[in-house]
């Protein structure tokens, strides 16, 4: 299946999004059919802050169209920030959309994660990832989740991680994990690797990202289907 992602938001995680996905792929042994489409991290993040889901999803769709104008089979949008208008865009959208939300709560089950604590956009912590985890109960950090998402907004953008970023997020963490029983961080802002990758901040971590590409790559080699009445 030819794959289409909605990258740029932000660019870095564009990149693992294809790093990640060509490296699974590889090691599957097979070719990846793969195009990448440009949307706008600024105009998303007006539009999440605002609550512009429409406008957003008017965006995607055009995005999208220009994907299956290339030949790709299915879209998804590389940023659990910008799922926040999922339902809209899914409503309009000329390809079936691939969630990197809906997978998360069965994977959670399955590694035996009773509780899970969540880092992210503001809308995505306080929503506890869009209401979409039936079976996992979900935390967030406490206190001001404006300063925790402006945080992780201002780090996307920069496409780089400071010391005092990578402090910041790492004892947001470890208060979850401590205060409200987190079994496990996990990384909702496809952007968070900039300051995780590659550090051990002394609890288990989840990259939802890996979750979603995994999907992606099971897709593409036809080791899964897209669910009956996926729209598109």
């Amino acid at each position: 299946m030819h794959i289409g992602l909605i990258g740029g938001i932000g660019p870095a995680a564009t990149v693992v999004y294809y790093q990640r996905l060509t490296a699974l792929m590889r090691e599957r042994g097979k070719k990846l059919d793969l195009t990448i489409v440009q949307a706008s991290a600024d105009e998303l993040i007006a539009n999440n802050l605002a609550d512009n889901r429409n406008a957003q999803a008017e965006i995607y769709a055009d995005l999208i169209g220009r994907l299956k104008a290339a030949g790709a089979e299915c879209a998804a949008i590389t940023s659990l920030g910008g799922h926040f208008c999922y339902p809209e865009t899914e409503a309009i959208s000329p390809l079936p959309l691939v969630s990197g939300v809906t997978p998360l709560d069965a994977y959670f089950v399955a590694q035996g994660l009773g509780t899970v604590g969540l880092l992210g956009t503001e809308v995505v912590m306080r929503t506890r990832l869009y209401g979409q985890l039936p079976h996992t109960r979900a935390v967030a950090p406490e206190g001001n989740l404006q300063d925790v998402g402006k945080t992780y907004l201002e780090m996307a953008v920069r496409g780089a991680a400071t010391d005092a970023d990578r402090a910041f997020f790492f004892e947001a963490g470890h208060r979850m994990t401590a205060d409200q029983g987190a079994d496990a961080i996990v990384l909702a802002g496809t952007d968070l690797g900039l300051a995780f990758d590659g550090h051990d901040p002394g609890y288990k971590v989840i990259d939802a990202l890996d979750v979603h590409v995994a999907l992606l790559a099971d897709l593409a080699t036809g080791r899964a289907t897209l669910p009956q009445g996926t729209k598109g």
